[in-house]
C-alpha cells in the first residue's frame, strides 16, 4: 500500500507523478523513501542554493539508514560555484572537489540522490570522457615513477606546493608524495620504495602527521578544464580565432600559455573542448526528476543577470568574454531536457497522492510562564496515541533537552536514529539529528519535534572539528616571518641584516650558514646549529633598525645598559606580582556535576586551544591567588564561551560577575547570549545600557546592591563609584583594546581583590608585553573552528564597479553584506548611492547617534535577513555575530588603526563560506606612510588566528611602548623587542629564585660546538629554504631529548627517512643539550684532538677532571684554567660524537648553594 514510506513513483517519462500535503521535513522523508524504492538515481532540483543546503542536510540524515541492500543511500550535490557569471574569481577548491566527485560518480550511480539548484543546472560542464580519462586509481605495490607522476598531476590540474593543506595540492619530498585528491575527505601520503608504492596513509593537513593506512586511493582531475599541453594549445587556437585583439595585452591568454591557472578561467570552458556537456549527459537513463519551487522564475532571473553582466563586460579588450549561450544553458532548454525523465512534482491537484502529513501546532517555549514547555506537555496529553520523537542538534543539547522535558514529566528513551525509533515500541524517544523542521504523520501515529520548534528562533550552529592541532609553529613565528634583508638580532653580535642561507665547506665538511650583514658591509656567518641565538628584530621600523658594527664593544655596552635598566623593571614588576601573590584571593570550588551539565549544553565541539584556555581559567579560580588572565583568541574563535564557563563557576560560589564591554550593541548581544546560555539555570542576568530607561537602570542597580542579580553586563558605567555590588567576585573585560588608560587605571584599583579575566582578539601592545612577561597569565586560542576559511582581503581604490560586483556576488549566494562608512553626516547620501548601484538590495543604516530602540530594531531585522546590506559606522567593530554576512567593504580604510581593521575584518567569515573583505582607499599616493604600513600588514596576515601576529606587527609600527612607562623604549629599540623580553624574563626568574640578576650570566647562554662534521639538512632532502629555516630553528630550540626525539619522528613522517647529515645534526644537538647541563661554553674538535671550554659558572666538579687526567694523562690535559684538552683519533663523525658524549658522562656535577 502506498504511503509516505512507499510513495507512488512515475512509470515512464510521459506520466508525471504528483504529491501533496508534504509539510515540514515530511518532504525530505518522502523523497528519501522514493529514492530507496526507485530503480535509478533521483535528481532533486531546487529554486535556490539555500534550499539545496537544507535538503542536502535533511536527506543525508534520512538516507543514512534506509531499506536498501547497502542500508544507506549516497546523497551528492553539485554545489554552486559561489561566483558571479563572468567573475574574475575561481570557486574555492572544496567546491570544485565536491563537484568533480559528483560528476565522477553520477554515470555509475545505481541508486542515490543528487541535489542541485536550477542555477547550477544551467552551467555547461566539461565532457564526461574528460573526467573519466583523467581519473587514476593507486594501490599498494603499483609501479609509480615519480617524474611521470609529477607531470601527470600537473597536467591534471594539481598544484605543486611545499606543504599540502587544501584539495588539489601535492608535494614531492624525496620518495614521499603528499596529495589531497579532489573529491576525497582526507589528504594521503604515498611512500615509495624505488618506483613501487610501499604504503598509502591518510594524514592530517594541520599537523602534517600521518594516521592510519589505506589500501588504495582514487585521484580525480584537479579542475574542470585541462592545463596540459593539448588543453593549452586548444585554448590558444580557439582564443585567437574567436577574439581579434592584441594578445600581449591580454593577461588571461598569457597566463594559460604559461600553464597558470588564472582566476575565473571556468568561464572560458568551451575554449578547452570541442563540445561541452550538460548535467543531463552524466545522468543515467533510469533517473527520476523531482522539482521543488518555481524553477522557471528562478531560471529567468538568473538568465537576466547573466545577460546584464555580459553586456557590462563585453567591451573589455584586456579580458574578452564568451557569449552566454557558449557557457550557460537557457532555462527553456533545461526544462525541456528535464521532460525526458520520469517526473515527481509537489502540486495540489485532484490526482495528487496525499502524503498525509499535518502541520504541528506552535510548540515554542514561553519563558514568561511558570512551566515554559507546557505547550509540548499539552500536545502530548491531547494526542495520547501518537508516538513522539524529539530531535536535538548535538549530544550536549540532547542532555539539556532531557533535563527540560523532565520538568514537564516527559521521559524520552534515547535512539541513535529515526529509523530505529520507527521500528521500536516506545511511545516517546529522543535522538540527535540536524533537522530544522518537524513533521506529523497522523496515519502512522508518528510525530517528530525538533529543537528549533521548541526554542523558537535560536540560531542552530553546525560545526564539527578535526582532532588535535598543534601550535608548535606558532611558537616559532619569530623566524617564520623572516624575509631576506630583514633586521635580526644576534645575542653576541647585535643587530644585522639577514642576507639568506648558504652552504660553506670548511675543513672538507659542508655546513649551512645564515649570512648576516653588519655595518660597513661586514659579514657574519652563523652555523644553523646556533640558530637559537638569532631572533627577528622588532621594536621599530625595519629600515630604521640600528645596525651594529662587528668587532667593537658597542653592542656589549648597549646590552649591559639595557640589562641594568631591565633589572629595575623586573624588581618593580615583581613588586606588583608579589602584592598580587600575597593578597589571598577567593578560592572557588567547582561542583563537577553541574559544571558538566553546563558545559554539555555548549552547541559546538571545543577546539583544543579553547579547552586549554577554559582549564587554565578554572584552575586559576580554584587557586588561592587572584586571577588576572588575558585570553587572546582571534575574532570568532570562541572566547565568549570561556567567559561563560568562568561566570558560571563564580555564580555557583555565590559571587557576582560584572562584564565590561565597550559598546551598547555588544552589551545587548552579550545580554541575549548569556541569558540564552543560562536559561536552564536559576541565574539572573541583567544589563545596564542606553537601551534601558533611567528608571529601569535604577531598578537594576537596586537589585545588584541587594544581591538579586548574579551577572551584570554593561559599558564603562560599571566602573562608576555609585554602583554598589553586594558581593563582586569577578570582572570580565571583553574587547580590552577598546578601553583607554584612565578606565584601565580604575580597573587596577579593583584588581588586587577581584578576579579579572580579559578577552581580546588584538591585545594592545602594552598588554601583550605584560602577558609575555609573566605578570599576567596568557592563554592563546589560535585554532580556528572546523571548516573555517580565512577571509580573502583585497586592497583596492574605491570604484563603483568593484562595489557593485562585491555586493552582487554575496547576494547571489544568499548572503549579507556589511558596508562600513564611518561618517554619520554623509551616511544617508552613501545609502542612496548604494541603492542606485544595486537596486535589488535591501539596505538598512546603523550608527551610534540613532535612538537606542531604533538601533536595536535595525540590528535584529538585519540578523533575521529582512535586510541584506547593513550600512554602518564602526559600531559593528565589536563582537556582532551574523554568520550569513560574509562580505565587508570598508570605505577609507586608511583612516583605521591596525587592530580596528583586523576586528572589522573579523565580522565576516564566521561560517564555512569563503568571506571577502575589501579595504577601499583613495588613490595610493595620498596615503601616509603609517597608513600604507598598516594596510600592508593586514594584507599579509590573512591566516586564521592572525590577531596575535598583528599585535606584534603593531609593536613595530608604533615602536614598542613600555611596560611601566615610556623611558624604556629607547633601550628596547636598541636591542629589539624579543631580546628585551627574553632578558626581562630571565631577570624576573633570577629575582624570583633569590639570585641577583647577572647580565653577563644571563646573556651568555650560547654554547658553541664545532666538531667539523657535516651536520645539516641537505637541500635535496628539503629544498624549500623557508621550511628548512623553520626546522633548523625548531631543532636548535629544543629543550630536552624527548622533544628532540619527537621532532625526529615528525621529520621522518613528513619528509622521509633522515639522510646521514641530518642524523648527525640531531646527534650534535643532543650533545649540545647534554653540555648545557654541565655549564660548558665551547666544545671544539678536529681530526685527532679537541678541547672543552668551561664557563665561569660551570657545574662540573674540578676533582672529577683531576681524576680523569691522572687516570689517562696521554688522553687528557689542562690547557688553561678553564680548558680541558683531549685526544680522540676518531676520523668517523659518529665515533667522534660517541667519544665526546662518553667523555661528558665522566664529569661529576657539583650542586651549588644559591648565593
Amino acid at each position: 500500500m502506498a504511503n509516505i514510506f512507499n510513495p507512488p513513483l512515475p512509470e515512464d517519462s510521459q506520466l508525471s507523478c504528483y504529491w501533496n500535503q508534504a509539510i515540514g521535513s515530511a518532504t525530505s522523508l518522502a523523497i528519501a523513501s522514493a529514492a530507496a524504492n526507485s530503480e535509478g538515481p533521483l535528481l532533486l532540483v531546487c529554486e535556490d542554493n539555500e534550499s539545496v543546503e537544507q535538503f542536502k542536510r535533511e536527506l543525508r540524515y534520512f538516507c543514512a539508514k534506509s531499506n536498501t541492500p547497502h542500508g544507506s543511500l549516497d546523497v551528492f550535490s553539485l554545489p554552486d560555484w559561489e561566483t558571479l557569471p563572468y567573475d574574475n574569481f575561481s570557486p574555492h577548491q572544496d567546491i570544485i572537489s565536491d563537484r568533480l566527485s559528483a560528476l565522477y560518480h553520477l554515470p555509475r550511480l545505481k541508486q542515490g540522490i543528487l541535489v542541485v539548484s536550477i542555477t547550477s543546472l544551467m552551467h555547461k560542464l566539461p565532457p564526461q570522457k574528460y573526467i573519466s580519462a583523467n581519473s587514476l586509481d593507486l594501490s599498494i605495490g603499483q609501479e609509480l615513477p615519480i617524474s611521470e607522476m609529477r607531470t601527470q598531476l600537473v597536467n591534471a590540474g594539481y598544484q605543486s606546493v611545499d606543504s599540502v593543506f587544501e584539495h588539489g595540492e601535492f608535494a614531492v619530498r624525496g620518495s614521499i608524495i603528499d596529495i589531497y585528491p579532489m573529491g576525497s575527505r582526507f589528504p594521503f601520503r604515498i611512500d615509495l620504495l624505488g618506483d613501487e608504492i610501499e604504503t598509502l596513509r591518510i594524514f592530517d593537513p594541520e599537523t602534517q602527521r600521518s594516521d592510519h593506512r589505506v589500501d588504495n586511493i582514487r585521484l580525480l582531475p584537479g579542475r574542470e578544464y585541462p592545463l596540459d599541453a593539448r588543453g593549452i594549445s586548444a585554448f590558444r587556437s580557439e582564443f585567437r580565432e574567436r577574439f581579434d585583439l592584441d594578445l600581449r595585452q591580454c593577461p588571461i591568454y598569457q597566463d594559460v600559455s604559461e600553464g597558470i591557472n588564472s582566476p575565473g578561467l571556468e568561464y572560458y570552458l568551451s575554449l578547452f573542448f570541442e563540445e561541452l556537456n550538460s548535467l543531463f549527459d552524466f545522468l543515467p537513463a533510469t533517473t527520476t526528476f523531482c522539482r521543488i519551487g518555481d524553477l522557471k522564475q528562478a531560471g529567468d532571473n538568473f538568465w537576466k543577470d547573466i545577460v546584464s553582466r555580459y553586456e557590462d563586460r563585453q567591451i573589455d579588450r584586456y579580458r574578452p568574454i564568451l557569449t552566454p549561450e557558449e557557457i550557460f544553458l537557457p532555462i527553456d532548454s533545461v526544462l525541456s531536457s528535464l521532460k525526458k525523465f520520469r517526473q515527481i512534482s509537489f502540486k495540489d491537484s485532484r490526482s495528487a497522492f496525499s502524503l498525509h502529513s499535518a502541520a504541528l501546532p506552535d510548540l515554542a517555549s514561553d519563558a514568561k510562564l511558570k512551566k515554559p514547555f507546557s505547550a509540548v506537555q499539552q500536545f502530548i496529553a491531547d494526542n495520547g496515541n501518537q508516538r513522539v520523537l524529539f530531535c536535538a542538534e548535538s549530544a550536549g543539547r540532547r542532555e539539556t533537552l532531557l533535563e527540560i522535558l523532565k520538568q514537564v514529566d516527559i521521559i524520552p528513551t534515547s535512539f541513535a536514529h529515526w529509523q530505529e525509533f520507527i521500528e521500536a515500541k516506545q511511545s516517546i524517544g529522543i535522538t540527535i539529528a540536524p533537522l530544522d523542521q518537524g513533521m506529523w504523520l497522523p496515519e502512522q501515529n508518528l510525530v517528530l519535534i525538533t529543537e528549533a520548534q521548541l526554542f523558537g528562533n535560536r540560531i542552530a550552529q553546525r560545526r564539527r572539528r578535526k582532532k588535535n592541532q598543534s601550535n608548535a609553529d606558532f611558537i616559532i613565528k619569530s623566524l617564520t616571518e623572516l624575509r631576506i634583508h630583514d633586521a635580526v638580532v644576534h645575542i653576541d653580535h647585535g643587530v644585522g641584516r639577514f642576507r639568506g642561507l648558504q652552504t660553506i665547506t670548511t675543513d672538507g665538511q659542508a655546513t649551512e650558514f645564515l649570512t648576516l650583514e653588519y655595518a660597513n658591509d661586514a659579514k657574519l656567518y652563523v652555523p644553523v646549529a646556533s640558530l637559537h641565538l638569532i631572533s627577528r628584530y622588532s621594536g621599530a621600523e625595519q629600515e630604521a633598525a640600528p645596525i651594529n658594527h662587528l668587532g667593537t664593544d658597542h653592542w656589549q655596552k648597549t646590552k649591559r645598559k639595557a640589562a641594568e635598566k631591565i633589572r629595575d623593571v623586573a624588581a618593580e614588576l615583581l613588586n606588583i606580582y608579589a602584592q598580587r601573590e600575597a593578597k589571598k584571593g577567593f578560592k572557588y570550588t567547582c561542583d563537577a556535576e553541574d559544571y558538566e551539565k553546563f558545559s554539555a549544553s555548549f552547541p559546538f565541539e571545543e577546539t583544543p586551544d579553547q579547552e586549554n584556555a577554559i582549564e587554565a581559567v578554572i584552575e586559576d579560580m580554584r587557586s588561592e591567588r587572584t586571577m588576572d588572565r588575558l585570553v587572546c583568541g582571534d575574532v570568532g574563535f570562541g572566547k565568549t564561551e570561556v567567559a561563560m564557563r568562568a561566570a558560571f563557576v563564580a555564580v555557583q560560589n555565590n559571587k557576582q560577575v560584572a562584564i565590561l564591554v565597550p559598546t551598547t550593541l555588544l552589551a545587548q548581544q552579550h545580554y541575549e547570549s548569556f541569558k540564552d546560555r543560562f536559561a536552564d539555570w536559576p541565574i539572573v542576568v541583567d544589563v545596564i545600557s542606553r537601551f534601558k530607561s533611567t528608571s529601569e537602570q535604577n531598578e537594576s542597580l537596586k537589585n545588584v546592591a541587594a544581591g538579586k542579580v548574579d551577572i551584570l553586563i554593561g559599558t564603562h558605567k560599571l566602573l562608576n563609584g555609585e554602583i554598589d555590588y553586594d558581593n563582586l567576585g569577578m570582572l570580565i573585560i571583553d574587547e580590552e583594546h577598546r578601553f583607554g588608560v584612565r578606565q584601565k587605571e580604575k580597573l587596577k584599583s579593583l584588581r588586587a581583590n577581584v578576579d579579572i579575566l580579559t578577552l581580546t582578539a588584538t591585545p594592545i601592545p602594552r598588554t601583550l608585553n605584560m602577558a609575555l612577561s609573566g605578570i599576567r597569565d596568557l592563554s592563546l586560542i589560535v585554532t580556528p573552528p572546523a571548516r573555517r576559511l580565512s577571509v580573502k582581503t583585497f586592497v583596492r581604490e574605491q570604484q563603483d564597479s568593484l562595489i557593485k560586483e562585491a555586493i552582487s556576488r554575496e547576494l547571489l549566494r544568499g548572503g549579507q553584506v556589511f558596508f562600513l562608512h564611518n561618517e554619520v553626516k554623509s551616511i544617508d547620501r552613501a545609502a542612496q548611492h548604494l541603492q542606485e548601484l544595486v537596486p535589488q538590495a535591501r539596505i538598512c543604516i546603523a550608527h551610534g547617534q540613532m535612538a537606542e530602540r531604533e538601533l536595536e530594531k535595525v540590528m535584529a531585522d538585519f540578523y533575521h535577513k529582512r535586510y541584506n546590506i547593513l550600512l554602518c559606522t564602526t559600531i559593528i567593530e565589536t563582537g556582532i555575530d551574523i554568520p550569513s554576512a560574509n562580505t565587508i567593504l570598508i570605505h577609507r580604510a586608511d583612516k583605521f588603526g591596525l587592530a580596528q581593521l583586523h576586528q572589522l575584518r573579523g565580522r565576516v567569515g564566521r561560517s564555512h563560506h569563503q568571506a571577502y573583505a575589501y579595504l577601499l582607499l583613495p588613490s595610493h599616493n595620498k596615503l601616509s606612510p603609517g597608513a600604507l604600513k598598516r594596510i600592508e600588514a593586514i594584507q599579509s596576515a590573512t591566516t586564521l588566528g592572525a590577531g596575535f601576529t598583528l599585535a606584534s606587527h603593531d609593536l613595530e609600527i608604533r615602536g614598542a611602548g613600555e611596560l611601566l612607562g615610556d623611558e624604556q623604549s629607547g633601550h628596547m629599540q636598541k636591542i629589539g623587542f624579543s631580546l628585551y623580553t627574553e632578558m626581562l624574563e630571565s631577570a624576573v626568574a633570577a629575582i624570583r629564585a633569590g639570585r641577583t640578576p647577572n647580565p653577563e650570566l644571563d646573556l651568555d647562554k650560547s654554547i658553541e660546538v664545532n666538531l667539523r662534521i657535516p651536520a645539516l639538512i641537505p637541500e635535496d632532502y628539503l629544498p624549500d629554504v623557508h621550511i628548512r629555516l623553520i626546522m633548523y630553528k625548531r631543532i636548535s630550540a629544543t629543550l630536552d631529548d624527548d622533544e628532540l626525539r619527537e621532532l625526529q619522528v615528525e621529520m621522518i613522517d613528513r619528509f622521509g627517512l633522515l639522510p646521514r647529515p641530518l642524523k648527525l645534526l640531531f646527534r650534535l644537538t643532543q650533545l649540545k643539550l647534554k653540555a648545557e647541563t654541565y655549564g660548558i661554553k665551547k666544545i671544539d674538535a678536529n681530526i685527532s684532538s679537541g678541547r672543552i671550554e668551561f664557563s665561569a659558572q660551570t657545574r662540573v666538579d674540578p676533582l672529577s677532571i683531576v681524576q680523569m687526567i691522572q687516570g689517562a694523562p696521554a688522553l687528557y690535559k689542562l690547557g688553561s684554567a678553564n680548558q680541558l684538552q683531549f685526544v680522540h683519533n676518531c676520523s668517523d663523525a659518529d665515533d667522534k660524537l660517541d667519544f665526546i658524549s662518553k667523555l661528558l658522562d665522566k664529569f661529576k656535577i657539583v650542586e651549588r648553594q644559591v648565593t
